[in-house]
């Protein structure tokens, strides 16, 4: 899943004064007022003209660069003065381009400055902790030492690193803590130039320009090669003591709240679809749904469309002998990637560490578009065990979607958004006509992704022009799918708040920004309950469950931890196929009743944990 940002026009105020003869002066207008911001889309977009390539531009000098991330920094001051935006996420994004622009510029005092403006918004209580501070102790060392290199600043700044961190609490923070860790042993220069070389060059090389947003990537990209390549040892050397020192198991919740359901309980089969890039069945003896007279276009475990939104056949993406190959060493990848982030130091973690610190920068978009199609073709079979974990009344139906992998996505059209919007009904009635009455939905867009796609492609004179045809298109694709899911009252849907860290409603994340009856929406927590570092979250989101390194499969059976919202739905999805197996004369929005009617809040009141036995609880008692 991926989601979107913003940008603005300047502020006019009209001040008139009284012609010279007049003996009293005519009081001043008011100043235009701001432009309220309710989603995204409201913002302007802005085109920077950029000579030569990014690649070019990210490693020029200070002056050549600095004039161009002065324009950014122009526009974002402009954003934040003309527009309402109550958004945080939003006002975070703007204010974390303002202070990177204000560090590459040497203004240290404003720097400052902007990291407690971004402090004050944060909403999750590990983000309040952490905020800015590798940044400010970057600034701190440049303050003690006047230089920005050496063995000086780099003591001193892991000195003043180490001290902000010492006090935090380890149980509040420890998730970003690893997390950092594990970002510091993979970066690179290499890998800093061959993120622009994947997500930028595309886009400059067809229209020598860029949008505002991927000249926020370029001024982010800069700001890493600047200052957190030079001092990654020491970031590391920090961040791995922390880990070492303070690193105790995060109590697990999910046990004790765990539903196994038996033949014993008396159960109904219940039918659910996982909605998704494709399922392994074979890893499911027992529990697959079969049609027994399948119609010509379909399957019989299911049905299948390609990246054109065309009928095709296959529970599992096809994969090229060339990738089939490919296929178990990116596994061993996926679950490198999965241990660093759990600061696990594991055969899988140190060898994709080598791996990655070893790609040249023209290796670099190759190695993400591979990662990229390999975690697409896992990601519904990893779905599909966490939705029938624990449940022997489960007959799984592989609805597959297909999820573009390339750096450069394939070019969106009004033909592909119809084709896309008319196969969301097609998915749908086979849904009603084979007696599916849960569907989960790890998967979603945005506005924004079509704007990307767009820029990528070298479709529209600028940013604005691109923007009217995102909002076409996505409105088109939408809408297809809004319909589709009210078609359907009597089938169960639930679907991931997405992982971008925002509110899915202001992004207009479909289908987590929907609100219909038989929608629900599942933000992503931790082991121990705790909100999740990527989690989405608004007013739609009204259960959490885990999502953090959820174990599950993957095709030919390896088991991996995963982390997302696509984790944290299925979990819920499971919780709601046991209820329909235990009562299957339950309408969705009971279900869902008894799902939030037993999640446990927390003390702020920012999570709703789903807690499966509470819920049967409640099922028992009012039956």
């Amino acid at each position: 899943m991926s989601f979107g940002r913003t940008w603005m026009i300047a502020l006019r105020a009209a001040c008139c004064l009284a012609a010279m003869a007049l003996s009293a002066p005519v009081a001043a207008q008011p100043a235009v007022p701001k432009k309220v911001v309710r989603t995204a889309d409201d913002l302007p977009r802005y085109n920077y003209p950029v000579a030569g390539t990014a690649t070019a531009l990210l490693t020029a000098d200070d002056a050549t660069f600095g004039a161009f991330a002065a324009k950014v920094g122009a526009d974002v001051d402009r954003t934040l003065a003309d527009y309402d935006i109550e958004d945080h996420a939003t006002l975070r994004d703007l204010l974390g381009v303002r202070l990177e622009v204000q560090m590459l510029a040497g203004q240290d005092a404003a720097a400052l400055k902007t990291l407690n403006e971004i402090r004050a918004i944060e909403d999750k209580p590990d983000a309040r902790l952490l905020s800015g501070v590798n940044a400010e102790a970057m600034l701190k060392a440049h303050a003690a030492t006047g230089a920005w290199s050496g063995d000086a600043y780099a003591q001193a700044y892991g000195s003043a690193y180490a001290a902000a961190l010492a006090p935090l609490p380890w149980a509040v923070v420890a998730n970003r803590i690893k997390e950092a860790k594990s970002s510091a042993q993979i970066l690179t220069d290499s890998l800093v130039l061959g993120r622009a070389q994947a997500d930028i060059e595309p886009a400059l090389a067809k229209s020598h320009q860029l949008s505002n947003e991927l000249a926020w990537d370029l001024v982010g990209l800069r700001f890493a090669h600047q200052f957190r390549v030079p001092v990654k040892a020491t970031t590391y050397a920090v961040l791995a003591k922390e880990v070492a020192d303070k690193d105790v198991a995060k109590p697990d919740i999910w046990a004790a709240r765990e539903v196994t359901l038996t033949d014993a309980d008396k159960l109904t089969p219940v039918n659910v679809a996982i909605w998704d890039s494709g399922v392994d069945l074979a890893l499911f003896p027992g529990r697959v749904y079969t049609d027994p007279h399948p119609a010509p276009q379909f399957d019989p475990h299911g049905l299948a469309f390609d990246l054109q939104s065309r009928p095709t056949h296959g529970n599992l993406f096809p994969l090229t002998p060339e990738q089939a190959a490919e296929y178990p060493g990116t596994r061993e990848d996926l679950k490198g990637l999965s241990d660093l982030q759990l600061s696990i130091d594991s055969p899988e973690a140190e060898a994709l560490r080598r791996k990655i610190t070893a790609l040249a920068p023209d290796q670099v978009p190759s190695f993400l578009e591979r990662l990229s199609l390999f975690g697409n073709y896992i990601h519904g079979t990893h779905v599909a065990g966490i939705t029938a974990r624990g449940d022997p009344a489960i007959r799984l139906a592989a609805a597959r979607l297909t999820f573009d992998w390339k750096n450069v996505p394939d070019l969106p059209t009004e033909e592909l958004a119809r084709r896309s919007a008319a196969s969301y009904q097609v998915y749908v009635d086979w849904f009603k006509s084979h007696g599916v009455r849960v569907v989960n939905m790890s998967w979603g867009g945005t506005p924004a992704d079509y704007e990307t796609a767009l820029e990528k492609n070298g479709v529209g004179k600028d940013a604005a022009e691109r923007k009217a045809m995102a909002r076409k298109l996505f409105d088109i694709d939408s809408g297809g799918l809004l319909a589709a899911l009210k078609s359907a009252p009597d089938i169960l849907f639930v679907c991931a708040a997405g992982n971008a860290d925002s509110n899915s409603g202001f992004d207009e994340a479909t289908p987590a920004a929907f609100k219909l009856p038989n929608l629900l929406v599942v933000a992503a927590v931790d082991q121990a309950g705790d909100e999740a570092s990527f989690t989405s979250y608004g007013d739609t989101v009204l259960v959490d469950a885990n999502g953090y390194q959820v174990l599950s499969y993957t095709p030919g059976g390896v088991e991996l931890r995963l982390s997302g919202t696509s984790m944290a739905s299925p979990n819920t999805a499971n919780l709601a196929a046991k209820l329909l197996a235990l009562d299957p004369k339950l309408t969705p929005e009971q279900v869902i009743k008894l799902i939030v009617a037993g999640a446990s809040p927390s003390e702020d009141g920012r999570r709703h944990n789903i807690n499966p036995k509470k819920s049967v609880e409640l099922l028992k008692a009012e039956g």
